[in-house]
């Protein structure tokens, strides 16, 4: 019997609300392990996409909130390549102020390193992610193809979005 035989019960579960947040998790982790990466990233962003899920703003601060430096200077420079120079001003003014950080440093093609992320604070996130969205909606694929790549840290964005997520990879696996 493979992982997704006994996925549809448990999702059907999961969209009533009477599956337990431990039960999705491992549900989860289990689909996470075994599916390839490509499946995970189309599952995430469908979830992005949603009306059934928060705003991808929303969602992307709540992963970068969790994010290791690395891993938010990642999305970062992502976000910044999309968002152009609205992006990268929201993040010169964020950075300008830092210690031993100036706009200077930040001029057009810029990356952000780890340090820098650190001082970044999510909500400057969820505004360069929707400048982003806006001007570049690719960035949702993007933004989710470099979060499958960390599959435990996708488990933050809770129960609903994970349930979600896989039934979008369940149902994608049928056709």
């Amino acid at each position: 019997m493979g992982i997704f035989d006994n996925l549809s019960n448990l999702l059907q579960q999961a969209r009533t609300g009477n599956a337990s947040e431990p039960e999705v998790h491992a549900a989860y982790d289990q689909v996470s392990q075994s599916v390839p990466q490509g499946a995970l990233a189309d599952g995430l962003t469908h979830a992005f996409q949603s009306d059934q899920t928060p705003p991808f703003e929303q969602m992307l601060m709540e992963l970068f909130s969790r994010s290791t430096p690395d891993q938010k200077a990642g999305i970062l420079n992502r976000l910044i390549a999309a968002a152009g120079p609205a992006g990268l001003a929201q993040l010169r003014n964020v950075l300008g102020g830092a210690a031993g950080v100036g706009p200077a440093g930040m001029g057009a093609g810029a990356t952000v390193s780890p340090q820098q992320a650190q001082q970044v604070p999510p909500a400057t996130v969820q505004t360069v992610a929707q400048e982003a969205a806006r001007k570049d909606p690719t960035i949702m694929q993007q933004a989710a193809s470099f979060y499958s790549q960390h599959p435990t840290l996708v488990k933050s964005l809770g129960v609903g979005a994970l349930a979600l997520i896989m039934s979008h990879m369940n149902q994608s696996r049928r056709i």
